[in-house]
């Protein structure tokens, strides 16, 4: 049995399980975005992008920077003095 749901719940399911996405990555920092990249073909640095790119796209001012501590839940050189191993990760 299927439910047709508005799209308003659609936006808020999808909120949420964005929410659950980055906070999973947040408990797993063992989880490195070379890893994740390699595997996937995305990490933290691709979702903190489209998180910048839907914040501009809405009208909302915010840097980079910004947007990468709203994903990786501090600033981005912070995490990596303290979870980043290995080769270098950025990537374009």
């Amino acid at each position: 049995m299927s439910q047709t749901i508005s799209d308003a719940q659609r936006t808020e399911l999808e909120a949420a399980a964005f929410r659950r996405l980055v906070s999973h990555l947040r408990e797993h920092t063992e989880v490195q975005n070379i890893d994740l990249m390699n595997l996937a073909d995305f990490c933290r640095n691709c979702l903190s992008k489209w998180y910048l790119a839907a914040a501009q796209e809405q009208g909302v001012s915010m840097t980079d920077p910004q947007a990468r501590e709203a994903i990786y839940g501090m600033p981005y050189d912070e995490w990596k003095q303290r979870y980043q191993s290995g080769p270098k990760q950025d990537h374009h």
